[in-house]
Order: C-alpha cells, then sequence, then structure tokens
C-alpha cells in the first residue's frame, strides 16, 4: 500500500527499463516486455494520480515507458537524454568485471549528475498539492540517483542490485527531508518473470 504523502510533497518512482537482449540500445525480448506490463498494472492498481512519465531516450527505455503508460491513462510521456544508461561514478570498492574508461566516467557522470539536478528536487515552493512524478531509465542511473538523494557517498552504487522493471520510489519532503519508500520492488511479478542485468 502507498504510504499517505503530505501536502507539497514531490514523489519520484523509478524503474530499470525492461531487460535488454544485448547491451545496446536496443528494443528488449517477450520477458521485457512482460515485465513492463506487469509494473504498468502494479502503478495503476495504487490509485495515484501521476503527473508525468519521463524515461531515457535509449530504445529500450522507451518501449518500457510506451508499455508502462497504457495503464496510466492520460499521463504524458517525456523523454530525455540524460537518462541514459551510463557509468554515473568509478564504484567503491572497484569491481573486476566491469572497468569503463575514466573518459566514460567523466563524461557519463556529468550527465547523470545533471538529470538527478533536473528530476531529484524539492517540489516548486508556489505548489499546492502532492506531484508523483514516474521516471523510467536504467539502474545505473537509479543507483546513483538513490546514493545521491539518501546523501550516501555515491561510490556506493554499485553496491544495490535492482531487478529489471522493479519499482524505487523516493519521496522529497518540502523541507528537502527526503525517504526512500522502496528500492526495486519486484513482489508484484512471479518468481519467473524476475530478471537482471
Amino acid at each position: 500500500m502507498c504510504p499517505l504523502q503530505l501536502s507539497n510533497t514531490n514523489g519520484s518512482w523509478l524503474f530499470p527499463s525492461e531487460q535488454p537482449f544485448v547491451i545496446t540500445d536496443i528494443v528488449s525480448p517477450l520477458p521485457g516486455r512482460e515485465q513492463a506490463e506487469l509494473t504498468g498494472s502494479r502503478l495503476a492498481a495504487l490509485g495515484i494520480k501521476y503527473d508525468v512519465l519521463i524515461h531515457s531516450s535509449m530504445s529500450r527505455a522507451t518501449e518500457t515507458a510506451n508499455i508502462i503508460s497504457k495503464h496510466l491513462e492520460g499521463v504524458d510521456l517525456v523523454s530525455c537524454d540524460l537518462l541514459r544508461e551510463g557509468a554515473p561514478i568509478e564504484p567503491v570498492p572497484p569491481v573486476t568485471h566491469w572497468k569503463p574508461d575514466a573518459v566514460q566516467y567523466h563524461e557519463d557522470g556529468a550527465r547523470i549528475e545533471a538529470a538527478f539536478r533536473r528530476y531529484i528536487h524539492r517540489a516548486d515552493t508556489k505548489q499546492k498539492e502532492d506531484s508523483y512524478e514516474i521516471i523510467v531509465c536504467h539502474a545505473n542511473v537509479i543507483r546513483y540517483f538513490v546514493c545521491r538523494a539518501l546523501q550516501f557517498p555515491p561510490e556506493g552504487w554499485l553496491r544495490m542490485g535492482l531487478n529489471n522493471g522493479s519499482i524505487t520510489w523516493l519521496t522529497i519532503r518540502p523541507s528537502g527531508r527526503v525517504a526512500l519508500r522502496t528500492l526495486g520492488d519486484s513482489g508484484f511479478m512471479p518468481p519467473d518473470k524476475l530478471t537482471r542485468t
């Protein structure tokens, strides 16, 4: 069940885009589409009036957003290049299975930080009612956002795991207080539909 939101609260829902077939900007296979359908159904079942659905411009995130939006009547879709997958910051501790070049961390990190600043913030002081924004993007971006929003060292982003199509819910109060309501919730999916990349 969704917790009660205080007036003038900005809530963000973050979803890793569906399971990619390979690690490129391609349309996802059947399991990812099924996950997006389940996520869309879950969001609709919560009975919340969402303000906007913002998604990464990568094709797998765009497809995920389009599938989810079929379950959320009247919610505008907005594409954003800042939300594209990438390497936000060198992880600590380092990992041996994935080592982007320093240039990639520099370029991706600046872009992903810009996305964080654009989307994860207090509501405008003139806003009188709660707002709910859905962001469909990628696990690396979501993990970085969560670390930054909670004021944890962002280098710890790779210590978290997220299932594809899972729900991460941040609430940002007018005071600036941030609450992580869920991280990677996928309990609404049958076990045979759970995947991670």
